[in-house]
């Protein structure tokens, strides 16, 4: 019980705060693709970071979601 509470504060914790982490992967990810784009490997282009925050947050709902299911069934 006290693994499905703290995986749903950790989803919590993703929803909160999706618009750093989005930012952050956007920024390391940009700076890959352009590296390697100047070693001659072509990359497709990098999604824009509202994409990115869209997928954090779908993600943390997601695991939210999952874990009231999971209360609610251990509790009934």
């Amino acid at each position: 019980m006290s693994l499905e509470i703290a995986r749903l504060f950790l989803g919590l914790l993703l929803a909160a705060l999706h618009r750093p982490i989005a930012d952050f992967i956007f920024e390391r990810e940009h700076s890959l693709v352009l590296a390697s784009r100047q070693r001659g490997i072509p990359l497709p282009r990098v999604p824009k970071s509202e994409t990115f925050r869209t997928i954090y947050f779908s993600i943390g709902i997601f695991i939210v979601v999952v874990q009231m299911l999971r209360i609610y069934q251990v509790t009934h």
